[in-house]
């Protein structure tokens, strides 16, 4: 019994494993890995070849592969995205609040979804109105999230807004789910018990508040130690251990213990460690277990589970389309058809309310597998279908739009320099100054201003952009102009000022600053310190490039495994405000800047590659 019980074992390790390097090779980039990790499951399981046998092994890693799915789902959470600070600034931006119009789009949800379960309810599919409500309302933040990545939409109004119904989605239903369990388990009627688990929660936050800036702790987090790691897998086990307690399930508490991390603003560091770890191990493993365990022969030879399936994902598609309709107001069909779309996938919640749902006796082990195998379709339709019919604001306006406040002998030249595959120029002057005719040419796109007030710059959209320059020749217009920006959320702000006082306090504010004359004096003494960097710098066909890193298939690859070959050297990779020397085993993450030099012919394909 033992000796199968370890057969089995290594089997669906061994399935887990090959899963992404066949997808790899297979090039099947559009289907989500853990979708993939069904499927493989399905092909060894009961569906399949029947390999593995139920052992007491698989079930305990199988059940803490869920729990840890459920803590790093709530970990997934970004509770800033609240604050609505992140916008693109070529975006047309709504009227309301992201966060409003994701509260408002979240109810329609949660009525039509009502609404449909009411008529799956009287056409005899299922009994309960509750638990339907929750299959058809909840979404998938595991497949959103990566798909709006990759889709470089997270940092867009847009993007947020999706991003933003997707969490609001993912808390309501897990906490609608525990509300589920405790009124339909063995021990209903304790639902006020779950207000002990949140106040829990709530103490171990504060504690961990105090103790998270404490020097000792930091020093704890290297080496054999690892206190932070400890602390996260404490936080679960005793969040897991009180949901449990009072009656609610265990994934409750693992849920909570990831949001609790999240508004803890952990070390990025930890959490690509908790990522590595559950994605590495545990979670591939229940999601294996999940395909084996379904039994696909049995499903699609009852006629009512045929009809069900369909129906179920027109439901799916409806809760959220017609909702999500309200972003007509301020986006286009294709832009609000493809939200609609993301929305629809839904695997995680889903899994859970139907394993909940067959374990206190509201469905049988059929509907179980049929709303299991919904939510596989809808993870393997609606990603696919976002990235073909969305035409991403990446593609249609994937330039950087930088805006020059000043048209003078320093500007003018730099935006004939800028690359137009990747920079959209924008010149703004005054009448009353006059321009060296020298420096006009028809390439430039000179837009005459009647001043440099702030306020009017403001109303001519001159601040939506993602980079300023501001370079007239009044140093303290330059400040008032940088300052004023900055606090409008421009996203990099560059003033020309060559006082040391004014300077520093620009600096302060997260504001880039150059001088003409300490540039001229570096540069003068670079060259006469270090002509070869010099050469580096100014020799076009050996240049310095940046290229940012924003394809997640390379995220977490080292520049040892990097599969690309050409005259590139990576001199040097910023990373927030850190700045890192690369060496074989530095690891690629998202939003990295790489800092190359080399032909420009393998520059563009590094950009390529990786933007």
């Amino acid at each position: 019994m033992e000796h199968e019980s370890i057969i089995s074992l290594v089997v669906v390790i061994l399935a887990a494993f090959l899963t992404p390097i066949l997808m790899n090779r297979l090039k099947l980039r559009a289907l989500p890995v853990v979708v993939a990790e069904i499927i493989v499951g399905l092909i060894i399981g009961q569906s399949g070849f029947d390999l593995v046998n139920q052992s007491t092994w698989l079930e305990t890693l199988s059940t803490l592969g869920f729990i840890f799915l459920m803590f790093l789902s709530g970990l997934e959470i970004d509770f800033s995205i609240f604050a609505g600070k992140n916008k693109r600034k070529n975006e047309k931006q709504p009227s309301q609040s992201p966060f409003i119009i994701s509260l408002v789009i979240f109810l329609g949800i949660l009525i039509l979804s009502v609404g449909l379960s009411y008529a799956f309810v009287l056409a005899g599919f299922i009994d309960n109105v509750f638990l339907m409500t929750l299959i058809i309302s909840t979404i998938s933040l595991g497949v959103v999230v990566p798909t709006l990545k990759e889709a470089q939409m997270m940092k867009s109004t847009f993007g947020q807004t999706i991003l933003m119904i997707a969490v609001i989605a993912d808390l309501v239903t897990m906490i609608l789910l525990a509300v589920f369990a405790t009124i339909y388990g063995d021990e209903g009627g304790n639902m006020w018990l779950l207000l002990i688990l949140f106040a829990v929660g709530v103490i171990l936050y504060f504690v961990g508040k105090i103790f998270q800036k404490r020097s000792f702790i930091e020093t704890m987090s290297k080496g054999t130690v690892q206190i932070g790691t400890r602390a996260v897998f404490t936080l679960i086990i005793v969040l897991v251990a009180v949901s449990e307690s009072v009656g609610a399930e265990n994934i409750l508490g693992a849920f909570l213990a990831g949001t609790l991390v999240s508004l803890l603003s952990p070390n990025q560091e930890l959490v690509h460690q908790l990522d590595s770890f559950g994605y590495g191990f545990l979670i591939p493993i229940f999601f294996v277990m999940v395909g084996v365990e379904m039994n696909l022969r049995t499903l699609l030879t009852d006629p009512q589970i045929l009809i069900l399936i369909p129906l179920l994902l027109i439901a799916l598609l409806i809760s959220k389309i017609v909702p999500v309709l309200y972003l007509r107001r301020w986006y286009d069909w294709r832009s609000v058809i493809s939200a609609g779309t993301i929305l629809t996938s839904t695997l995680s919640l889903v899994i859970a309310a139907a394993a909940i749902g067959e374990r206190i006796g509201v469905i049988d082990a059929q509907m179980e597998g049929a709303l299991i195998l919904v939510a596989v379709i809808s993870c393997i339709i609606t990603p696919w279908f976002f990235k073909r019919f969305y035409v991403r604001y990446a593609e249609t306006d994937k330039k950087n739009d930088v805006a020059f406040i000043g048209a003078n002998q320093l500007t003018m030249p730099s935006v004939r320099n800028l690359d137009e595959r990747y920079y959209r120029t924008h010149l703004y002057h005054t009448k009353l100054d006059k321009l060296d005719e020298s420096l006009v040419q028809s390439e430039f796109d000179i837009q005459e201003l009647d001043n440099y007030e702030p306020a009017q710059l403001e109303a001519l959209g001159v601040f939506n952009v993602d980079i300023l320059v501001v370079s007239t020749g009044d140093e303290e217009q330059n400040s008032q102009i940088s300052l004023y920006a900055k606090e409008l959320g421009v996203d990099r702000v560059i003033a020309r000022i060559e006082q040391p006082a004014l300077s520093n306090e620009l600096k302060e504010n997260d504001i880039e600053v150059f001088s003409v004359l300490l540039s001229t004096n570096a540069l003068l003494k670079a060259l006469i310190e270090a002509p070869s960097v010099m050469n580096i710098l100014t020799n076009q066909d050996n240049a310095l490039y940046q290229v940012s890193m924003q394809n997640p298939a390379f995220d977490g690859v080292s520049l040892r495994q990097f599969p690309f070959h050409g005259d590139l050297i990576i001199v040097r990779i910023f990373r927030g405000k850190d700045s890192i020397v690369p060496h074989g085993d530095t690891v690629l993450r998202m939003d990295d800047r790489l800092i190359v030099t080399g032909s420009g012919e393998y520059v563009d394909d590094l950009h390529e590659l990786l933007e």
